[in-house]
């Protein structure tokens, strides 16, 4: 019998708090079994990884999610009653509502239009500000963009942008980050839920198509509108991850600032070297570091028993600097997915498996496109990049660039300001 399995285990969720995204790696590399086996707030664990465990961990006959989603995650990232909690034809009722909105091609084409306009409006001020933090002015410009492309009213970007990003950053941490979470939360649910109602009422007009009006016109499996409070909590699963890109637009401005040649390239009008940029981005610097899940009934994975009511783990940021997967896998090197495309159970950072049938993330080409988009945007511009702190910590979840990324004396070429605001 393996050692492990005989020798009670010490919790191990300190050890994640401290460690971050090398929590798993690490344990990874100190074993030869297939699986890590830990015990998590106080439940077993078991971690896998690799394309095959992709696809296991995404097959509901194995794992479910619903159970998984700790409350105090909940309360800040996902909300209670989204659907992310729900599994089997619940699930696949509820994500049909975000597939029509967040695949279909000419949606997530309004969408980029939206954003970019926005991006266009705020760089024509930043020549006369003394400093931008890339990160900060990055989640107003998202902001915008995709309460404008929804249909949602607003009267204050900079505001919701702050509440928005912090029920990114405070989900995976005690403390203050985690309670400016839950309060930012707490208004966006309930301001989205008045909205809601007005428009049900005819006290307010939603646009035909948009965001706003398929949430609040969107019936569950049971045939029934969802409640004011979960249409608010959906509304902002679809509004907050598009306002969390502003986490890799900043890291976009880090990877430029390391490669001036990526910077070129990027500037030029080529789509394809702007897709495998966004795929890099993604691939490269930290966002998810593990999803989690838990076994349906008894399983057994290469051998390893993996016991009913466990809790399951699928490394993502292990697995997107896999030696084994990727070629010098710590060097950020776009050209990569020019000479080979991005094979869907590889590249994880938002989660695998297949996205109509599973819990895989629907706005992963929104987040694709987007990026493909403002990333030759940032490129094009010419600005200083003062002293700052440009560390990532791993030991931060979810990280991000201390300094939010500073630039100076932002100059706009004419060449951008004469092609009637830069294509991307």
């Amino acid at each position: 019998m393996n050692q492990s399995r005989r020798t009670p285990l010490i919790d191990s969720s300190l050890a994640v708090l401290s460690k971050g995204y090398a929590w798993l790696p690490d344990r990874r590399r100190r074993t030869t079994a297939p699986v890590v086996r830990a015990r998590v707030m106080g439940q077993r664990t078991v971690a896998l990884h690799g394309p095959e465990a992709v696809r296991f961990f995404y097959d509901e006959r194995h794992v479910e999610r619903g159970t998984a989603l700790p409350g105090p995650v909940l309360s800040t990232l996902f909300g209670h009653g989204a659907v992310h909690t729900m599994d089997g034809q619940e699930h696949r009722v509820r994500k049909e509502m975000f597939l029509s909105l967040l695949t279909d091609p000419e949606a997530v084409a309004g969408l980029v239009e939206c954003v970019a306009a926005a991006w266009d409006e705020a760089v024509e001020s930043w020549p006369g500000r003394p400093s931008v933090v890339l990160f900060d002015e990055a989640s107003r410009v998202l902001t915008r963009g995709v309460c404008r492309w929804a249909g949602i009213p607003l009267d204050d970007a900079e505001s919701l942008a702050r509440d928005l990003v912090a029920m990114v950053d405070g989900f995976a941490t005690p403390g203050p980050r985690h309670w400016r979470a839950r309060r930012a939360r707490s208004r966006s649910e309930a301001w989205l839920g008045r909205l809601v109602e007005d428009v049900r009422d005819g006290a307010a007009t939603a646009p035909a198509g948009s965001a706003l009006d398929v949430v609040a016109r969107h019936r569950d499996a049971d045939g029934r509108l969802l409640d004011p409070h979960t249409a608010a909590v959906e509304l902002l699963n679809v509004i907050r991850p598009t306002v969390a890109v502003c986490w890799f637009v900043a890291y976009a401005g880090h990877a430029l600032r390391l490669r001036p040649d990526i910077r070129e390239r990027l500037g030029e009008d080529d789509p394809a070297y702007a897709v495998a940029f966004a795929h890099e981005l993604r691939r490269f610097y930290p966002f998810a570091p593990f999803l989690g899940g838990r076994a349906v009934t008894d399983l057994e994975w290469r051998g390893e028993p993996i016991p009913s009511g466990a809790l399951v783990l699928l490394d993502l940021y292990g697995q997107n600097h896999d030696p084994d997967l990727w070629d010098a896998p710590y060097t950020f090197d776009p050209q990569r997915f020019l000479e080979r495309p991005a094979h869907r159970d590889e590249l994880v950072p938002q989660g695998g498996g297949d996205r109509t049938t599973g819990h895989r993330c629907p706005g992963e080409d929104v987040t694709i496109a987007l990026l493909r988009a403002l990333g030759p945007r940032l490129a094009r511009l010419e600005y200083d990049v003062p002293e700052q702190d440009l560390r990532i910590p791993l030991s931060r979840i979810p990280a991000r660039i201390r300094s939010g990324f500073v630039i100076e004396a932002v100059r706009v070429p004419a060449s951008v300001l004469s092609s009637g605001r830069a294509t991307g």
